[in-house]
């Protein structure tokens, strides 16, 4: 083959390939119409403010050609909006926002879903759990409210976001840990936890520290440990005198708890095509780029943590053992 001749080969042989991944490219997955995020809460609670902060960022740097609509379905402790969410099957334009409660509420209540009906998108944080009494209550520690507890047990009311979730699950380890029986008192989301104990209508609660913020900036709660092996991270002060670095982790206050933590989630429905993970894995990657996402990361004391893929499938297999001991324990296993 001649010289000349090779070197047209070769070329038509290069200008095929550029073709070809210039067509693979154009037919890379887009949303084609308006992206729904499902809050599996109540607004005002931390997975609401997720969402939002999610969709702020969004918007704001026009990440997405198409606009994003936020539904909050938390009714049925986040059921609902598992629920609306796994109708989409196949649909890539729904993305239910959640916790942990997406695999571990199928195993403690008979619901229309399960966890492998969705396709695990991400998470993109590690949350911590404080423990909260009132502004104004009698008790500065954490030792002293438990010692309290523990002389009349099942009469001080604990508050949480919803039923056998996340919150109720730390509750019955705080019991397990201590000694000390709360009467527990579910509400649709932390938002509402953190409003009714700055009323005085329940006694505690482990609020996520974003969901309490407000409550604690204005004086009406208390702080008094984390669910953390040390101090959260340094940051600006919430009240005149304390920030997040300031609340004592609870092994150092009579709590045997090590560590207590929930990731923030994102699911699709089941059967979406790959590229339309992809997509939105790249879309999320760059909302933690931005200044806005680590102004909400250092807000809220969560830990900054992004898992996908393998990483996100290895996480949620061992929280899933881990709760499951919990759920044994209460007898609120369902099979």
């Amino acid at each position: 083959m001649r010289t000349a001749t090779v070197k047209k080969f070769l070329t038509a042989i290069a200008g095929a390939g550029a073709l070809a991944l210039a067509t693979s490219a154009a037919a890379a997955w887009q949303p084609s119409e308006p992206i729904e995020f499902v809050v599996t809460a109540g607004a005002g609670g931390g997975t609401d403010m997720f969402a939002r902060t999610v969709q702020a960022i969004v918007v704001k740097y026009k990440l997405s050609e198409q606009p994003i609509v936020i539904l909050n379905k938390g009714g049925g402790s986040g059921a609902e909006g598992f629920l609306y969410g796994k109708s989409a099957v196949g649909n890539p334009h729904r993305v239910t926002f959640g916790t942990n409660n997406e695999y571990l509420l199928p195993q403690i209540a008979k619901l229309a879903w399960k966890g492998d009906d969705f396709t695990p998108l991400a998470a993109m944080a590690l949350d911590e759990f404080i423990l909260w009494v009132k502004g104004d209550s009698p008790y500065m520690d954490a030792k002293s409210y438990i010692a309290a507890v523990k002389a009349k047990p099942d009469t001080f009311k604990m508050g949480g976001s919803q039923a056998k979730d996340t919150d109720q699950t730390l509750t019955s380890l705080i019991t397990a840990a201590t000694g000390a029986k709360f009467l527990y008192v579910p509400f649709k989301s932390g938002g509402e936890a953190a409003v009714q104990l700055a009323g005085g209508h329940i006694d505690s609660n482990t609020n996520n520290p974003s969901e309490s913020i407000g409550q604690w900036k204005a004086g009406q709660v208390r702080a008094l440990c984390v669910f953390s092996p040390k101090p959260l991270a340094t940051g600006p002060k919430i009240t005149a005198t304390e920030s997040w670095s300031d609340v004592p982790p609870c092994k150092d206050s009579g709590i045997a708890i090590d560590q207590y933590q929930q990731p923030r989630t994102l699911w699709l429905p089941k059967d979406v095509p790959a590229d339309a993970v992809a997509w939105y894995v790249a879309l999320l990657d760059k909302v933690r780029a931005t200044p806005e996402w680590h102004a909400y990361i250092e807000r809220t004391a969560q830990t900054d943590r992004f898992l996908t893929g393998a990483d996100l499938k290895a996480f949620i297999a061992d929280n899933d053992q881990k709760s499951r001991k919990v759920f044994e324990q209460e007898g609120w296993l369902i099979h």
